[in-house]
C-alpha cells in the first residue's frame, strides 16, 4: 500500500494488510523506504562519509584570492540616522471622560463619535502632532457639548410630557 506512488514511501503498517505487517520489525510510521541500489555521483564533488575531515580550502583550491585594490578604493560608511518625533510640549485635553459620560447617559450616537475623536487626540498627542491635535480636540468637545444639550432637552421634554399625561402640570 503506498502514498502517492512508490517515491514516497510506505505508509504506517498498521493501516496495511496483516499479510505485510512483519512483527520483529519496527514500525515505519511514514518515513519512506530507502532507495534500491546506488546512484552513480553525478556532481563534481568527491563522495565523502558523513563526518570526513574536509581540506581547509574546500573544494575551491584552484582560486586565486583577490589582488589588493583591485579597481577598488575603499568602502565608504554613512553613520545611522534615526528619525523620532518628540511629544508636545503642551498636550491638548482628550475629554475621554467627558465623551463616555455623553455615550452612556446623554446621545449615544455623538457619544460615540466625541470618543474616537478623543481618541484620536490621544494619539496625535503622543505622536507629536499638535495640529491634528488641536483640531481632534476642537471637534470632540463641540460633539460632546452638543450632546449634553440634546441630551438635557430630551430629558427635560420626557419629564414634562411625563409629569402632564399624568395630570401634575395643567
Amino acid at each position: 500500500m503506498y502514498n502517492q506512488g512508490p517515491a514516497v514511501g510506505r505508509i504506517n503498517y498498521s493501516f496495511s494488510d496483516p499479510e505485510e505487517q512483519n512483527p520483529s520489525a519496527k514500525p515505519r510510521m511514514a518515513q519512506p523506504l530507502p532507495p534500491p541500489g546506488s546512484y552513480p555521483n553525478s556532481s563534481s564533488f568527491p563522495l565523502q562519509p558523513y563526518g570526513a575531515p574536509v581540506s581547509p580550502q574546500g573544494p575551491y583550491t584552484q582560486q586565486q584570492p583577490y589582488p589588493p585594490n583591485a579597481g577598488h578604493t575603499g568602502v565608504t560608511v554613512h553613520p545611522t540616522v534615526i528619525m523620532t518625533s518628540t511629544p508636545a510640549s503642551n498636550h491638548m485635553s482628550e475629554f475621554l471622560c467627558y465623551s463616555i459620560f455623553n455615550l452612556l447617559f446623554c446621545c449615544f450616537p455623538l457619544g460615540f463619535a466625541a470618543v474616537i475623536y478623543s481618541a484620536a487626540t490621544r494619539d496625535a498627542n503622543l505622536a507629536g502632532r499638535q495640529d491634528l491635535a488641536i483640531r481632534s480636540s476642537r471637534t470632540a468637545l463641540t460633539l460632546n457639548n452638543v450632546a449634553l444639550g440634546f441630551g438635557l432637552a430630551l430629558y427635560t421634554m420626557g419629564t414634562v410630557l411625563l409629569l402632564w399625561v399624568y395630570g401634575v402640570i395643567k
